[in-house]
């Protein structure tokens, strides 16, 4: 039979009594024996508990408790520091990048996970769930990842305009997401240009009101692998954002300016402004007389104001990021005809933010029985 494990309070009124039966005469042996103890024990409880009352045996056992919760409160909160030094750095946003947090925590520390939710502010049951994807996913991303490997330089929002003119029924917010999962990078934002104002209130820039309104023209100058420099004459309706013609050359002067207005002119109409900077080419009087003539009006920019065409100066900017950038055109005639085929793709299938993340001039298809006849 085990022996008796006796509590503090039984252990004092033992030594008590055996004082009380060696008061009356009994030897300290004999009464050591009548409360049923070894010598051994005896003396050990003494030197532990020897002079202490009831009342003080309370007390020192509260002492204790409460001296065992503040050292477990220290522990906790020193387990608690370092849980959080494990952790990632910032802020864990999303309960998936908690769930990996918390498994690595787990791993390097050795705690419980009913410890580690709590430190880190993660719901049990949100921990043991695992999140199962969708079904079409997979096609998905590898749709996006290819978008992506196709336009380098296309963010998410456009990305994900395209996947709907392809047929996907998904949101800007999904694409983020998986965006982000599969870490592609989203370009960087252009930093906003200030606008030139007059003290009444009123833009210096003329803004355009419907299509054929304004049209606005400038120069992008770049260089094929031979070293040898090229121009490209862009033409943009600042309405509709549509690309309208390009010209490339080795040179151009202001008569093929006049030679590019001219095809426009046949094939749309004269509009009613054309913005331009104050290159040579733009204010030669060939120009002004010409553009004139045909019912057009000029609409130059103050020099050293290039934000007044705006318009212009944006697509040349995307021009030169998505296509000339990271393009080498070993001779003229390539670069004529790879940046034609990016003016078409600009007009026909890119998203354009300004327009809804709709393309300036979208392809229509018409069904073959609908086509006219050809004679």
């Amino acid at each position: 039979m085990a022996n008796k494990r006796h509590k503090p309070e039984e252990i004092v009124t033992k030594l008590r009594q055996v004082d009380v039966l060696v008061g009356q005469g009994m030897a300290r042996v004999d009464a050591i024996r009548e409360v049923r103890v070894t010598e051994q024990t005896y003396y050990r409880w003494r030197k532990q508990f020897g002079g202490k009352g009831t009342d003080q045996l309370r007390e020192l056992k509260r002492l204790q408790k409460e001296n065992e919760r503040l050292r477990k409160a220290v522990s906790d909160l020193t387990l608690d520091k370092l849980i959080l030094t494990e952790a990632a750095p910032g802020k864990l946003l999303s309960p998936s990048r908690r769930r990996a947090c918390i498994d690595h925590v787990r791993t390097r520390l050795a705690v419980s996970e009913r410890r580690a939710c709590q430190a880190l502010g993660q719901h049990r049951s949100t921990q043991r769930h695992r999140p199962r994807g969708r079904a079409d996913e997979e096609l998905l991303v590898a749709d996006m990842i290819e978008l992506a490997r196709q336009y380098g330089r296309y963010g998410y929002r456009r990305v994900a305009a395209l996947l709907r003119d392809a047929g996907w029924q998904v949101s800007d917010g999904r694409i983020e997401r998986l965006w982000r999962r599969e870490g592609l990078k989203v370009p960087s934002k252009q930093p906003k240009k200030g606008r030139l104002w007059l003290h009444d209130g009123s833009c210096i820039r003329l803004r355009p009101e419907y299509r054929n309104h304004v049209w606005s023209y400038d120069f992008v100058h770049c260089r094929t692998d031979d070293g040898k420099a090229f121009r490209t004459l862009n033409i943009l309706d600042e309405f509709s954002r549509e690309y309208l013609a390009i010209r490339v050359r080795r040179k151009l002067n202001s008569t093929d300016v006049i030679d590019a207005l001219t095809d426009l002119f046949i094939l749309r109409g004269p509009p009613a402004y054309i913005r331009s900077d104050n290159g040579p080419e733009f204010v030669a009087k060939e120009v002004r007389d010409w553009i004139g003539a045909v019912g057009a009006k000029t609409a130059y920019i103050e020099p050293g104001s290039p934000w007044e065409n705006g318009y212009c100066e944006s697509f040349n900017g995307r021009f030169r990021d998505e296509l000339l950038d990271g393009e080498i055109f070993y001779s003229l005639r390539e670069a004529q005809i790879i940046i034609e085929s990016w003016r078409r793709h600009y007009n026909t299938k890119r998203p354009h933010s300004a327009l809804g993340y709709r393309s300036p001039a979208p392809e229509t298809i018409i069904p073959v029985a609908q086509r006219p006849l050809m004679h």
